[in-house]
């Protein structure tokens, strides 16, 4: 069977002995933990927590584009809480706001009747941050709505939470709501999920493509209108810039992580990570590996050891479409070259140790796709389907390359594994021009910066459409 591992760990610090020590302590942590457990615990330790009393986020709003936003009530949505990726960008909003002096309230709508070790370890997190956490339903929610000065609602799903929670107050919660929605798939187009979005003050979407499809979409198939929509771009959290522009910890991440893996030094790794699912294309990734594998070997060509990582298991509960994933490696024999790893929040330590981040989702494509940017900050090529957010974010040719998506993208993603296989140089260029990217549009502070444009045009329209 393929190699399977749990996750390492991701570090940060601010003086080199301090962090260096700081590093391998953080990196003892994570072995000893669970995957899931181990990414919490190490991105909360990388992130000062805000001081719930003021002090630390008065001083911060001073100097932050988001300062208008201070004393302010902001109540958020989300459908779920989970290592997904829209809770996530949720709760770094949430961050941000409190570090401006926010008041930052949190609910969640579809809560599982056990409360997992998940949905604690983060609930904690929010907590530490000064993050009021809440009941979706009851009339604390109620009131809260009623008096909050911005209600965001985070995914397409958190929708549902208006009707039944809010009721009759609904007329008076929608020219306050944000809109934030993450969604390309085509279930999530639901008149009873949807149906007050033409009502609230804006929606912000992640990418313009996805944007300009949800126009479409709404427009021709449930007959409602978009409400003013705002395209804001992602940008990666302080800590990963951190690691990533640390040699020390790249180097340490880098050696600990192959080492977990059982390759060398000098092997090349081609690494997806995203959740184990058909639509984020492990299997295509596979059978374009395997057919340049193939090709290599026809051609001759000299390259390094390859290795591909699969980033995003489920080693408790193995699914139909994983076990599928397992059985070509096994029935191609190429068990020797790929290698399975447990879903993780920290992905800092496979971005420092692997050479290329190939993008595969399926369809679509995604929104945005957080870990393309976050690849591009540790100057990694990526290899990316042409579709969705990915085709703003990858300069084909330039800072990655570009396959289709589907089955027709197989030969194509193989040929470019085999290109970039077989040039170094290409490699280190690509890494770098994505890098220069990153730092000119996708850093925390322009995410900051692009949030607060909205927000600001949005709280004066609430107050606007709010007049008697």
């Amino acid at each position: 069977m393929a190699k399977a591992t749990s996750s390492a760990a991701a570090a940060g610090g601010r003086g080199p002995a301090h962090h260096r020590t700081r590093l391998l302590l953080l990196l003892l942590v994570a072995i000893a933990a669970s995957a899931s457990t181990a990414g919490f615990l190490l991105r909360g330790a990388l992130r000062d927590p805000c001081d719930a009393r003021g002090g630390s986020a008065a001083l911060a709003a001073e100097g932050s584009p988001l300062g208008f936003m201070r004393s302010k009530l902001v109540l958020l949505a989300s459908h779920e809480l989970s290592l997904s990726g829209g809770p996530l960008l949720l709760m770094e909003l949430a961050f941000l706001l409190r570090n401006a002096g926010s008041q930052v309230v949190w609910i969640t709508n579809q809560r599982s009747e056990e409360t997992n070790d998940v949905t604690y370890s983060l609930e904690h997190r929010m907590l530490k941050h000064g993050v009021q956490v809440l009941p979706a339903r009851g009339q604390e929610a109620v009131d809260t709505a009623l008096k909050a000065d911005l209600v965001i609602l985070n995914t397409a799903v958190a929708g549902k939470w208006l009707d039944p929670v809010l009721k009759d107050h609904v007329p008076e919660v929608l020219p306050k709501i944000l809109w934030w929605i993450h969604e390309m798939r085509g279930h999530y187009f639901k008149l009873e999920y949807v149906k007050h979005l033409p009502f609230v003050a804006g929606a912000m979407i992640d990418s313009h493509i996805t944007a300009e499809y949800w126009k479409n979409r709404t427009s021709d198939r449930l007959k409602i209108q978009m409400p003013q929509t705002y395209v804001v771009h992602l940008g990666n959290s302080k800590e990963l810039m951190e690691v990533a522009e640390d040699n020390v910890a790249r180097r340490v991440l880098w050696e600990h992580v192959r080492e977990s893996l059982g390759v060398r030094n000098n092997d090349l790794l081609f690494a997806i990570i995203n959740s184990v699912s058909r639509g984020k294309g492990q299997d295509l990734f596979l059978q374009a590996f395997y057919q340049s594998l193939q090709f290599i070997q026809q051609q001759k060509l000299k390259v390094p050891t390859m290795h591909a990582v699969v980033v995003g298991s489920d080693m408790n509960a193995q699914t139909k479409f994983e076990t599928q994933l397992r059985d070509f490696v096994v029935k191609n024999a190429i068990h020797d070259r790929v290698h399975f790893v447990n879903k993780t929040l920290a992905v800092a330590p496979y971005l420092a140790a692997i050479d290329v981040l190939v993008q595969n989702s399926q369809a679509r494509g995604e929104c945005f796709g957080r870990i393309t940017i976050e690849a591009m900050a540790f100057k990694l090529p990526v290899l990316g389907t042409a579709a969705g957010g990915t085709t703003e974010i990858v300069l084909d040719g330039t800072t990655g390359l570009l396959h289709p998506a589907g089955k027709d993208g197989v030969a194509p993603l193989a040929e470019n594994i085999a290109r970039l296989a077989s040039d170094a140089e290409l490699r280190v260029s690509m890494g770098k021009k994505g890098y220069d990217r990153v730092k000119e549009r996708f850093m925390e502070h322009h995410m900051a910066e692009r949030i607060a444009a909205v927000l600001k045009e949005v709280l004066q329209k609430s107050r606007q459409r709010s007049r008697p």
